[in-house]
Parts: C-alpha cells; sequence; structure tokens
C-alpha cells in the first residue's frame, strides 16, 4: 500500500529502551498547526528491537523483531506501538507524519 504523506509532524530519537518505551505524539506540527500524525517511519540502529502495538508491551524476547538498519512504516494506532530493545544500547529514530 502506497500513502501520500502531506505533513511533518516531527521527529524523535528513542535511546532509553531498557524497558518497553511508546511514542512521543504531537498534537501539533512543527509549524504549530493542529493535527495528528498517522504514520511513522522508525530506523533502528546498534541494536536490534521489538514491537507490539496490541496493548501488551513487548519483552526482550516477545514481540515482532526489528533489526540493526531496519525500517519500519507504520500506519496502525501510533499510541499503541511499544519498543523495547533486545540488547543494551538500542537506539530508534523516528519521523512522524500526517
Amino acid at each position: 500500500m502506497n500513502k501520500t504523506v502531506t505533513s511533518c509532524f516531527g521527529y524523535q530519537q528513542i535511546t532509553t529502551l531498557s524497558s518497553a518505551q511508546s511514542l512521543t505524539i504531537p498534537d501539533k506540527n512543527p509549524q504549530g498547526t493542529a493535527g495528528t500524525p498517522t504514520t511513522a517511519i522508525i530506523r533502528c540502529e546498534t541494536q536490534a528491537v521489538r514491537w507490539r502495538d496490541d496493548g501488551t508491551a513487548p519483552t526482550a524476547s516477545v514481540g515482532m523483531p526489528l533489526a540493526v538498519g531496519d525500517t519500519l512504516v507504520y500506519d496502525g494506532d501510533l499510541k499503541k506501538i511499544q519498543f523495547i530493545e533486545q540488547t543494551a544500547s538500542a537506539k530508534l529514530n523516528v519521523s512522524l507524519y500526517s
């Protein structure tokens, strides 16, 4: 499925992933216009992570794996997705769009 990205809602880097972490979802874009992002582009760096979006926190051994260098384009419920590192020092780079 191709999705048209129309408006950037910001960037975040998540470096504390020793416990399950959610995305920080802004309610305005960088220009101050109210709205809600609907798509996240998530790139895994340094160590692999796992994610879940079913309301249950992932663990280091349970959840969908995301390997170092992989990119996840996620357009589900951005408030439900959570991440955890499989090995210490994982990092995620996230760009949010509507």
